[in-house]
């Protein structure tokens, strides 16, 4: 079962808790050569080349790679009457947080006649990635078109793999959750060849390169992100999931057992990871742990996340080394179930998302807190943030000067042209005065 890690009466530096932290052993360069392969060959043959790929890795060819929108209309209707309603109102509450992610256009003036402006412009287009393996990520649908439709976009395609066992067909939830958003352009592609069609485009698919490509996938599309990135605007290369959660004596064992299970059941590299300063809680969540994986439908692979070397339960000697430790970790999920949640929070500094009290766990980010559930993995919290609509945004600056604006800073622009040694900028300026 779990390990566990006994910081106490140890105060290590931030190195040496980056070096302590359990990480899964996932190395995307592994896969990079790989990747490649599959984007040049959906480069150079296009769609016979996702159709093939699709039968070597999907165990299936799909009838068509391009779904057809009166497929995606059927989906909708077959939906389940309680699965419409969660997305409908995943939808609506994604949608009503994503508007406050929209930064609003300003104007600074900068003296007479002198104005600079800030205004945000949408990318054209966009193509998600929504994984259909191990599970089939409806809610990923939500999160990631929601926040594109609401900073703008226009163009949004959306790419899934092939499911075998609806005969090459999207899986058809993932199929509904596009239609309730209206995308109409769904491809039953997957893994590298999909963020290579992406970049690249399927003429004969309708599908033109995209700007900017968004979702979650395994190694093989962390893989390929990178070797598109440039050619295309990437969100991340997202790893497998992670929950941390910091505990003290007064939480309740089954809820810290249950949601690092939450997270467990997603994949054998999934990180779960709590801190505590209760050794009585440690004992009570491992015992829980046993007892709750007993009745989990994907016990064997919660199992493997759980003794992997990726997990652990810390035991650190106060709640102020605790909030070290998470820092060091940077972790795409923080829960802080703790007597006081928000002077813990005081002393977080670095998470993809925070959930804060017993009654806010991380399965409710996943689907229907209004948050966005695509999250920084691997320490990229430290550096990066989640998905939100300002991501498809680019900030864009605008200068407004006129004759007297200019003049005040003329002899400015001339001293620094000269001092650089690029006079040209400065005579560029005085022409404006002959």
């Amino acid at each position: 079962m779990i390990q566990t890690l006994d910081l106490r009466g140890a105060r290590p530096g931030r190195a040496d808790l980056a070096a302590l932290v359990p990480r899964a052993q996932v190395d995307v360069t592994t896969a990079t050569d790989a990747a490649a392969a599959l984007i040049a060959d959906v480069r150079d043959r296009g769609e016979a080349a996702l159709l093939d790929q699709a039968e070597r890795f999907d165990g299936v060819r799909p009838p068509a790679v391009r779904v057809d929108p009166a497929a995606i209309d059927a989906a909708v209707e077959g939906l389940d009457a309680g699965v419409r309603a969660a997305l409908e109102e995943a939808i609506r509450r994604v949608r009503l947080a994503s508007r406050a992610q929209v930064p609003s256009a300003t104007v600074t003036p900068l003296g007479d006649g002198a104005v600079v402006e800030q205004r945000w412009q949408p990318v054209g287009s966009v193509g998600v990635y929504v994984p259909g393996g191990k599970a089939a990520l409806a809610s990923s649908v939500v999160m990631n078109v929601v926040p594109a439709q609401v900073a703008g976009v226009d163009a949004i395609a959306l790419a899934s793999p092939p499911q075998a066992a609806f005969g090459g067909a999207v899986h058809p939830t993932i199929l509904g959750a596009a239609g309730l958003l209206g995308v109409d352009r769904v491809f039953a592609m997957g893994g590298a060849g999909a963020i290579g069609a992406f970049a690249y485009g399927v003429p004969a698919l309708g599908l033109e390169p995209v700007d900017l490509v968004t979702g979650p996938g395994n190694v093989f599309v962390a893989a390929a992100k990178r070797v598109v990135r440039g050619v295309v605007g990437i969100d991340a290369e997202a790893g497998p999931t992670e929950i941390l959660v910091i505990a003290d004596a007064g939480a309740d064992a089954r809820l810290v057992a249950a949601d690092l299970l939450s997270q467990a059941e997603h994949d054998e590299l999934a990180s779960a990871v709590l801190v505590t300063d209760a050794p009585e809680l440690a004992r009570a969540v491992v015992a829980e742990l046993e007892r709750q994986l007993g009745a989990t439908v994907h016990r064997e692979r919660a199992r493997t996340a759980l003794d992997g070397r990726q997990s652990a339960i810390v035991l650190v000697d106060d709640i102020p080394s605790a909030a070290r430790f998470s820092d060091a970790y940077a972790p795409e999920h923080l829960e802080l179930q703790t007597a006081d949640p928000d002077g813990t929070l005081a002393l977080i500094h670095d998470a993809g998302a925070i959930f804060l009290g017993a009654t806010s766990p991380v399965s409710l980010g996943d689907y229907l807190a209004g948050s966005n559930h695509v999250l920084p993995t691997g320490g990229q919290a430290r550096f990066s943030a989640g998905l939100s609509a300002a991501a498809f945004l680019r900030p864009q600056q605008v200068i407004r000067y006129d004759r007297a604006g200019l003049a005040a800073v003329r002899r400015g622009i001339r001293a620094l042209s000269d001092a650089e040694q690029l006079p040209a900028h400065g005579d560029a300026v005085d022409r404006r005065f002959d």
